[in-house]
């Protein structure tokens, strides 16, 4: 520590305040660093330096150098470096008004080969440990650094030790809060999509894998399906939660128009573009971009977009400037983009860069065993959304849902249930208050118990993607009696040909 009876100069005392205020302002580590390395550089007028930190294993990492190549700052910091050595070594700070001539420093290779002249080198402290040296020298002016250079920065490097502390502590409880916040994920999955059948949780596996990255997303299935819902919980759970969610629907629109509404516009470029218009491309920056219906756009169209997603970069319409944007894709479509490309609508290369990865949504009579849980939330839903108490719903009309093939998918059955709270009189919704073809079906044909079982069996397997070992789970059966019926049945057989 300095003694009492050294003084420190005015400009200094005021070096000293600003580190301070750095502590409850700059919690980001590097951002910190770089603020103590100017701080004392531009003080004590050093020509050029380096601030090392010793990290968990022992090695010298070379933070922030200036005026200086980090290469050179690494070689001068290393274990066999004269210097830096010493002053992590004795924990003591170390002061040359002529390094060349200093007998300190004799044979010294950085100092004869630089040909540096003052130097002055202070271990950071916390609690008597050393956590790294703060380094600075000239090779212009012998007399630069003194006695109060020294004293300065011994109360310079206590109050950055404690700085640097707090802002690597608040990186790691950030960096577990985040990895705390991908665990509770992987646990609870995503509950603004609801589904527990073996298509959903396939979906949902993809899903997870893909949260952190900013890979190129093809979500296909039919329409209501709910392709926009996972394209919001992928953007809202993922790295780019707090920038921004667009979507744009690109089926049934203009060329022209749904070029101006991706990309913007300049003022005068077609008649009625009477001032500058941002893209959504542009407003998307930094985050998800979501394209409704991709197969719809037209070839020029294709083209700008694979260039944004080629180069990052566009083109507003009437511009000659080219603007950078940074944005995940998420694109969608309810047609077979394969078949697209075969017969030439859409272009190939364009394909491979949206199909990085791909998701199909399953459709409702394709996850029957999630109708349930799509009926209480929808009626849950309703219930908040009108301040009531949720109703119920009676056999009859489950029945009816779970035979129904929902062409609309859950976007229909969110609309039917809508439609028969309003529709319905009373606390439980009955078939009267549905308004669905088979609705009225009231009397089912009988069918023999041995018809019924098939029908279960084949629904399960469906469900379980063709895993036979997790439809005698689901079912409750051994594998073997679940291949002995699907023998019976001549199902999963492999058919013989009759020419051979």
């Amino acid at each position: 520590m300095p003694n009492r009876d050294q003084v420190i100069d005015p400009e200094q005392i005021h070096a000293l305040l600003d580190i301070v205020q750095a502590i409850n302002s700059i919690p980001q580590i590097q951002s910190l660093l770089d603020k103590v390395m100017d701080i004392a550089l531009t003080t004590i007028k050093a020509e050029r330096g380096f601030l090392v930190l010793k990290e968990e294993d022992g090695n010298l990492n070379v933070a922030v150098a200036r005026n200086m190549s980090a290469g050179l700052a690494e070689q001068m910091a290393k274990p066999s470096a004269s210097i830096v050595n010493r002053v992590l070594n004795e924990v003591t700070p170390l002061l040359s008004h002529d390094a060349v001539t200093d007998p300190r420093f004799l044979g010294s290779e950085s100092v004869i080969i630089q040909k540096i002249t003052s130097v002055a080198c202070v271990p950071l402290t916390l609690k008597g440990n050393p956590i790294g040296v703060i380094y600075l020298d000239s090779t212009l002016d012998r007399q630069l650094f003194n006695e109060s250079t020294l004293t300065f920065l011994q109360l310079f490097v206590n109050q950055a030790a404690l700085s640097i502390e707090n802002a690597r502590l608040i990186e790691k409880l950030q960096l577990e809060n985040r990895l705390l916040q991908t665990e509770l994920q992987k646990t609870y999955g995503f509950p603004e999509i609801i589904g527990v059948s073996p298509r959903m949780q396939s979906v949902f596996e993809i899903m997870r894998k893909i949260l952190s990255s900013d890979i190129s997303l093809l979500l296909q299935g039919e329409s209501g399906t709910g392709k926009e819902l996972v394209a919001r919980a992928i953007h809202y759970n993922g790295q780019r939660r707090d920038k921004p969610f667009v979507a744009q629907f690109c089926g049934n629109l203009s060329e022209n128009l749904l070029e101006s509404e991706l990309f913007g516009h300049k003022k005068g470029s077609f008649t009625g573009a009477i001032v500058d218009k941002r893209g959504l491309f542009e407003i998307a920056d930094g985050g998800t971009f979501f394209l409704d219906e991709i197969a719809d756009i037209s070839p020029a169209i294709q083209a700008k977009l694979l260039r944004v997603l080629q180069e990052g970069s566009f083109r507003r319409v009437g511009d000659t400037e080219d603007r950078k944007v940074d944005v995940r894709i998420i694109s969608a479509t309810n047609k077979d983009l394969k078949a697209e490309v075969k017969r030439g609508a859409f272009r190939e290369d364009l394909f491979y860069r949206l199909n990085v990865i791909t998701i199909t949504m399953p459709p409702l009579r394709e996850r029957r065993s999630d109708i349930r849980l799509l009926v209480q939330h929808f009626l849950n839903k309703v219930a908040t959304r009108s301040g009531q108490k949720p109703k119920r719903i009676s056999t009859d009309v489950m029945k009816a849902f779970e035979r129904y093939h929902w062409p609309g998918n859950v976007r229909e059955l969110e609309n039917t249930i809508e439609r028969s709270v309003v529709l319905s009189s009373q606390d439980v919704i009955t078939i009267d208050d549905l308004l669905i073809p088979d609705a009225e079906e009231r009397e089912i044909e009988p069918r023999s118990l041995k018809d019924q079982e098939k029908e279960i069996v084949l629904r399960t397997l469906e469900e379980c993607e063709g895993n036979k070992t997790r439809s005698s789970e689901v079912l409750g059966v051994s594998l073997r009696w679940l291949h002995y019926k699907l023998n019976e049945w001549n199902i999963g057989k492999p058919r013989r040909d009759s020419n051979h």
